[in-house]
């Protein structure tokens, strides 16, 4: 992450420095990308540092959704600060048309060289760095502030290809809306980016679900124990990132006393914590079926209608 910071502070930098010498509009919306992906870093080490505090009074189940909240204000960044300024680049180009200078291109050209080539530094990185957490099928995206550096990489490259292409065309034809066409394509691609991470943070803020695969193995293991005659309901929810809160409601076998339905109710949450590490906060709601509300089920009804 400090990496990224350092990298976007310093391309941020030269890329503003190009654009306003070169009068590019390519150029100066991704200098606009950069200074977005710059502010979002400071965010997501924010996230990073307050997320780790334990639990308090205030916050019984611990501060882990301070990466979705964080990772909201970084898409929130990307958007108004990345694509609406790359969209007025686009039309303040078509409008006012072009003052470039050929030198000046060349630089601009040379500073976005340098930028592709640590932008893919770092996007190696941080892909790397998703590897070692798993992969992106086993769970190295989970990480909400590395899928935002991932994405912020990833279209770092992508855009400033698009910069480069639409300056080589512009010199070539001389034609500015090459250059503006960049700067809308750069525009709709940070848009795109900056609602893809605001919906997934804003799906975890509200209270996501834990993963599929979790919740079937909580259910079949809470349906293998011999104790348990139905699963009535189950809940879960991601309280952060390596963290979820589960309830369970489940009605228990006839005939078992008050210390042994204490000792099933700890035996299974431990079980649970076994299989699913992720499972920081169990709740059992148990409760034991009467013979008076077998004699009661639609079943037992069924039967002595027919009689």
């Amino acid at each position: 992450m400090l990496v990224a910071l350092a990298a976007n502070l310093l391309i941020a930098t030269a890329k503003a420095v190009g654009g306003l010498v070169a009068g590019s509009p390519a150029l100066l919306s991704e200098a606009a990308h950069s200074v977005a992906d710059s502010f979002n870093d400071v965010f997501l080490l924010a996230a990073l540092r307050r997320s780790r505090r334990p639990a308090d009074r205030r916050h019984p189940f611990g501060y882990g959704k301070e990466r979705f909240f964080w990772s909201l204000l970084a898409a929130v960044g990307i958007f108004v600060m990345g694509g609406c300024f790359s969209f007025f680049q686009g039309i303040d180009a078509l409008r006012g048309g072009s003052g470039e200078t050929l030198s000046g291109y060349v630089a601009g050209l040379i500073v976005l060289g340098v930028a592709l080539f640590t932008e893919g530094i770092s996007l190696l990185r941080a892909l790397y760095q998703v590897r070692r957490q798993g992969g992106t099928d086993g769970g190295g995206l989970r990480d909400p502030a590395l899928r935002t550096v991932v994405a912020e990489d990833g279209t770092a490259v992508l855009g400033v290809s698009l910069a480069i292409t639409g300056m080589a065309l512009h010199m070539a034809t001389g034609q500015i809306g090459y250059e503006a066409a960049a700067s809308f394509a750069i525009g709709a691609l940070l848009v795109y980016v900056a609602y893809r991470l605001g919906r997934e943070a804003r799906d975890q803020l509200i209270g996501e679900a834990a993963d599929p695969e979790a919740r079937d193995r909580i259910r079949s293991l809470l349906r293998a124990q011999p104790e348990i005659d139905s699963v009535e309901a189950l809940f879960t929810m991601k309280t952060g990132l390596d963290s979820a809160l589960v309830a369970a409601r489940v009605d228990l076998a006839p005939g078992l006393d008050s210390e042994r339905v204490e000792e099933v109710a700890v035996r299974i949450k431990r079980h649970i914590a076994r299989a699913v590490p992720e499972a920081g906060q169990i709740f059992l709601d148990v409760t034991e079926r009467s013979a008076q509300e077998a004699r009661e089920s639609p079943a037992a009804t069924g039967e002595r209608g027919g009689a």
